[in-house]
């Protein structure tokens, strides 16, 4: 049985840092997609950023590119999303997600099946 672990949300203020980790257990192929996916209230969720487990090759949306930093350590198959110089507008729940059907990534939210249960990011000005 596959699970997503979320852990790391907090509150910080504008400016700050936090790192997000994601334990996942159950899950035995070697290459697989993993990705930060986030929702703030009253809009939808949207994908932060991606990670092939076995290539190493990384997508990231416009708006947290140069701020974010998306890692997976297969060792203990954690990934992470460092997140520098936080805004306002990143204040949402944040969701770790895997698509172990596909080779390659994807953003679309329909592809990923499985998913965590949250962590809330909540940043102040």
């Amino acid at each position: 049985q596959v699970q997503l672990v979320e852990s790391g949300g907090g509150s910080v203020q504008a400016g700050g840092s936090l790192r997000l980790a994601c334990a996942a257990s159950g899950i035995t192929y070697s290459r697989y997609c993993m990705a930060w996916f986030r929702q703030a209230p009253g809009k939808e969720r949207e994908v932060v950023a991606t990670r092939n487990t076995g290539t190493a090759t990384t997508y990231y949306a416009d708006s947290v590119k140069g701020r974010f930093t998306i890692s997976h350590d297969n060792a203990k198959n954690t990934l992470y999303l460092q997140m520098s110089s936080l805004k306002p507008e990143d204040t949402a729940t944040y969701y770790c997600a895997a698509d172990t059907r596909s080779w390659y990534c994807s953003t679309l939210q329909s592809r990923f099946n499985y998913w965590g249960q949250g962590t809330q990011v909540t940043v102040s000005s």
